[in-house]
């Protein structure tokens, strides 16, 4: 806006190939101020302070904010010591101005830049703790379980021989003639 009012200001002072540079800069310039979107999203839990993976990567603790660039589906997992560990699939759903075709125009030719603010909370529940007794109970049936009695070692079945698996006969020396085969006349020499 100032720069299109200093161009009409000076534009019959300057000669008209430098007045026309000026335009084409004054678009130029315009075009580049051109919004886009900031998309951010926010995690807090009850109680506050816990470690946040998103898509396995460590963004703080909360309550945290971190940028992200495309919508879609999110694995976000959250830590916190003396308190289960959460792990939730959330699906960010685009607003309708990112829904191609409209987010070219709103990441292009929008004039002013656009926020999509994401805010997620989450209640976090306190380990439960198993009494010590339970826990040696459990690894002792485990055990028990694992153990395998050698005294009635299980059967095996008789093996079945396939008729590709059996003996072949010992092989027969040269010029040797099998019990109760015909021998073949022999030529005259020559």
């Amino acid at each position: 806006m100032i720069a299109s009012h200093l161009i009409r200001c000076l534009a019959p002072r300057l000669p008209a190939g430098i007045a026309r540079w000026l335009w084409l800069a004054a678009l130029l310039l315009a075009a580049s101020q051109t919004g886009c979107v900031q998309r951010r999203l926010t995690i807090r839990t009850d109680p506050p302070g816990a470690l946040v993976y998103v898509d396995h990567i460590q963004i703080g603790t909360t309550p945290c904010s971190s940028y992200f660039t495309y919508y879609g589906k999110r694995r976000i997992r959250i830590v916190k010591d003396g308190y289960e560990t959460l792990t939730v699939d959330h699906r960010f759903l685009p607003p309708w101005y990112q829904i191609p075709p409209l987010d070219f125009v709103s990441d292009n030719f929008v004039p002013f830049e656009m926020r999509d603010e994401r805010s997620l909370t989450f209640k976090m529940t306190p380990q439960r703790l198993t009494p010590i007794d339970q826990l040696l109970e459990r690894a002792e049936n485990l055990r028990m379980g694992s153990r395998i009695d050698i005294s009635n070692p299980p059967v095996a079945a008789p093996a079945t021989v396939l008729p590709s698996q059996q003996s072949l006969p010992p092989a027969m020396p040269a010029g040797a003639v099998p019990a109760g085969a015909v021998p073949l006349p022999t030529p005259p020499p020559r």
